[in-house]
């Protein structure tokens, strides 16, 4: 067990682990470095909370029948002239990133891939065990020195390019706990955890190489969380000795209620915003979850609801003219395709589709975009190069743009299918049996799922049968059909994946917990916070 410095009177509680550490992660759970943790999490805490509880109370007035509106009180501050601090000359130029999780083989790869920035991500690609969250910190004091390198069991060694893509952090959401750092008996927020030792261990290293520390910052639903950000980046600036502004974050608006406070986070952060990015997937699950109560809500298929629906494609939309006009860059979603070796019928209208998906972005004034592998980063950028020949698309203002709330809010019409159902069954149940065995980013039927993906499927099952939604041909989703299907896919799952342990073992503990989330009266928030606990 490793532990900050005793508490003095009046001080922070020190943080405790209780995970053990390897000995290349003993140099990060310093107690210099767990001392910082304790002073963030002092801080910090108890706003969090107190967000969170904002959140459960406004979700509550939701269930009542409240919609998302553009604030009255900010009115003022989205009419007046003001623009975020310029962007580093370093990431000018974004037009394809990838993401992925923090292990070793993944950040190598990613960083030789070809794309501008390599989003790492301690969040909705990361399976949160003790040892993913231990070693990603490892892996990444490595790869900030350029000493980071893999050899695989088959004795393929692995480095990095001369020339690599920008790296970025994404720490987990607020609503996360690392359950392995105890300040006293509570355990310590993901976000301060994973955000205060890679910031405490690499700020200096990487202004010495001159870069500097960037972050993505998921699941905001309020400038005010935002501001929480905010603060967090300026305390650390200070008690680190660092420039004011040296933290720089992108934003995913990946939530319902942050697309109507997209002007007002942007200003909370202009010292330290890049920009703000389209996180398609989390906000879909984002919008059934907000009218989780709304029958009128309803979403048909989850491969129906594309970025040319109109809700997506008015936020998308006015994401950019957003960002444009105040000087930050607007980042495309995920391209969730992955490349199919052994179709090639199936690969080419794959990359088809991932085509027209990065021209409407590039179209509409994207200044890139996002990829889940590295085999679609020469198409991406093909795309990019194509439609935006300077490094980006500040210069496109949306000039003339009208959206109103109801554009934001337009329930996308379509049908309930069983294929539909049984998809999202089976990705689910394919999502939390390879979560629970330790893997957070994983490629089933040709997509790369991940956390965000697993809550629409999971979510939709949900509303589905509390709605009592039909299927087309007739039949009503019910427990019974969810029941059925379920051990279904459960039957073909394991005959599927027999021999592919860390999968199979874990197939009917995700099933008791798909059946709880689809089945239960209340809906779960995320499934990531009643899962969790399965974690060692």
């Amino acid at each position: 067990m490793s532990t900050a410095s005793t508490r003095s009177a009046g001080g922070p509680d020190p943080v405790h682990l209780s995970g053990a550490l390897e000995a290349a992660e003993r140099r990060i759970f310093t107690p210099e470095a767990l001392a910082f943790i304790a002073e963030l999490d002092a801080r910090f805490e108890p706003r969090r909370a107190a967000l969170l509880t904002a959140r459960a109370e406004r979700q509550l007035r939701f269930d009542a029948g409240e919609k998302p509106d553009f604030l009255a009180e900010t009115r003022t501050l989205r009419k007046d002239h003001w623009r975020v601090v310029p962007i580093p000359e370093e990431v000018a130029d974004r037009r394809v990133e990838i993401t992925g999780p923090v292990d070793r083989k993944m950040i190598i790869n990613a960083l030789n891939s070809g794309a501008r920035v390599f989003m790492s991500d301690f969040e909705d690609s990361l399976a949160p065990t003790w040892r993913n969250v231990a070693a990603g910190q490892a892996n990444l004091h490595d790869t900030v020195r350029r000493t980071i390198a893999f050899r695989s069991p088959e004795g393929k060694d692995y480095h990095l390019n001369s020339k690599t893509a920008v790296l970025r952090v994404r720490p987990r959401g607020l609503h996360l706990v690392e359950k392995h750092a105890l300040a006293g008996e509570r355990p310590v927020a993901g976000a301060l955890f994973d955000f205060g030792l890679y910031v405490f261990h690499n700020s200096r290293e990487l202004l010495t190489r001159g870069s500097r520390p960037y972050f993505y910052l998921p699941k905001l639903e309020s400038h005010r969380e935002a501001e929480w950000w905010r603060d967090v980046f300026v305390y650390s600036e200070d008690r680190l000795g660092l420039a004011r502004g040296t933290i720089r974050a992108t934003v995913l608006i990946e939530t319902l209620p942050a697309a109507f406070e997209m002007e007002e986070i942007l200003y909370a952060l202009r010292e330290h915003i890049l920009g703000l990015n389209c996180g398609r997937w989390d906000y879909i699950f984002s919008f059934i979850k907000k009218f989780r109560r709304d029958p009128k809500a309803v979403l048909p298929d989850r491969a129906q609801v594309s970025m040319t629906t109109h809700f997506l494609r008015s936020y998308s939309r006015l994401l950019i003219a957003t960002c444009h006009r105040r000087g930050a860059f607007a980042m495309g979603g995920m391209a969730a395709q992955i490349p199919i070796k052994n179709d090639t019928k199936a690969n080419e209208e794959a990359l088809a589709k991932v085509r027209a998906d990065k021209e409407r972005e590039a179209g509409d004034g994207h200044d890139g975009t996002w990829v889940a592998h590295p085999g679609l980063v020469p198409l991406a950028r093909e795309v990019f190069d194509r439609f935006m020949p300077g490094p980006n698309q500040l210069d496109k203002l949306g000039e003339g743009l009208t959206l109103s709330a109801r554009d934001l809010l337009e329930v996308p019409k379509g049908q309930i299918t069983e294929r539909g159902l049984r998809t999202n069954v089976r990705v689910a149940l394919h999502y939390l049996s390879t979560w629970l065995g330790g893997n957070g980013c994983v490629p089933i039927d040709n997509l790369m799922e991940d956390a965000a993906t697993a809550e629409i499927s999971r979510a939709q099952l949900w509303q589905w049968r509390t709605h009592g939604a039909r299927l087309d041909d007739g039949r009503r989703v019910d427990a019974t059909l969810i029941e059925r299907t379920l051990g279904e896919e459960l039957t073909a799952f394991r005959t599927r994946f027999a021999a592919e342990q860390g999968v199979s073992e874990r197939a009917a503990e995700a099933a008791d917990i798909l059946r709880a989330l689809a089945l239960d009266q209340e809906f779960a928030e995320f499934l990531t916070l009643p899962t969790y606990k399965h974690f060692i």
